[in-house]
């Protein structure tokens, strides 16, 4: 039996459901090791969780927590990497299990190799839709293969994953070569932000199930400040609710997360659109998956 934390997600307007009644399972995901610039990404998930109590229970187009929202104590990060990737793993199939959502709050990106496992385990083979300033397409980084910078090659090579990254634009050679290697489908920021969403944005081939993986430094830093690389020339944030969007169409959302946000005592803007990006992606999935 799951006991739900003590900080639920959006409290202020969601009562408490027992956690086989509710549509969406918050899972809190602290982790913080191979965080390679500004730090603070293990405060991450407490930071959104509070903002979340300032959200309102519409989202300007539906009511997406009225189907209940279960809060999970937060994921043990202690030990070794591959140990943390197990329990995030348990823990995501303890959502699947009674039936909800999976939304994970990171914590640095690393740890979506734990969702992953757990999906494809449940579901077999799937897409991954992935918003981020990097591509993390490194096999290794600092000699560890289970850094942030390379939790999508994880994807492609170790899972077998088909992927497609939205807002990257800063990556190094090994990554650009990753990308031909295994098939990734890119648009990066340059070409969205001065032509708009492509017609073509998700291949016709690909996976009718699709998990999105949201790194907050995807955004613009005039949106998204507090983040470990806050890389200029992002996405905006209609823009990438609309990629979203169109990335979800006659498609079905197993879960979602939203990592990568590194708060700062003081500075509330970037916890609080963190929470609206979480509510809102919430939002987009239950309509998308209730249209098919």
């Amino acid at each position: 039996m799951l006991n739900e934390y003590e900080n639920r997600f959006l409290s202020s307007e969601v009562p408490p459901r027992p956690a086989d009644q509710a549509r969406f399972h918050v899972i809190p995901v602290p982790y913080e090791a191979t965080v390679s610039y500004a730090g603070g990404t293990a405060n991450g998930p407490e930071a959104i969780l509070e903002a979340s109590d300032q959200l309102e229970l519409c989202d300007g187009t539906s009511y997406p927590g009225e189907n209940g929202i279960f809060t999970q104590c937060p994921v043990d990060c202690s030990g070794a990497p591959e140990q943390v990737m197990e329990n995030v793993r348990k823990a995501v199939l303890a959502a699947l299990d009674a039936g909800a959502m999976p939304v994970v709050l990171g914590g640095e990106h690393s740890l979506t190799y734990g969702e992953m496992a757990a999906l494809k385990e449940r579901y077999g083979r799937f897409g991954v839709i992935q918003f981020d300033a990097h591509a993390d397409l490194r096999d290794s980084y600092e000699g560890s293969k289970w850094s942030h910078a390379s939790v999508m090659r994880r994807a492609v090579k170790d899972l077998d994953l088909p992927l497609v990254q939205l807002g990257n634009r800063i990556y190094c050679r090994e990554e650009l070569e990753a990308r031909k290697e295994h098939g990734v489908v890119s648009w990066d920021a340059p070409y969205l932000c001065r032509h708009g969403i492509p017609d073509n944005l998700i291949p016709e081939d690909f996976p009718r199930n699709i998990f999105i993986t949201f790194d907050v430094d995807g955004l613009d830093p005039s949106i998204m400040p507090e983040t470990g690389t806050p890389v200029p020339g992002g996405l905006d944030w209609y823009m990438a609710l609309d990629l979203a969007a169109k990335a979800m169409q006659g498609r079905r959302v197993l879960g979602f997360d939203v990592v990568e946000l590194a708060p700062r005592e003081g500075h509330i803007v970037s916890d609080f659109a963190a929470a609206s990006l979480t509510y809102a992606l919430m939002g987009l999935a239950a309509r998308n998956n209730d249209a098919q």
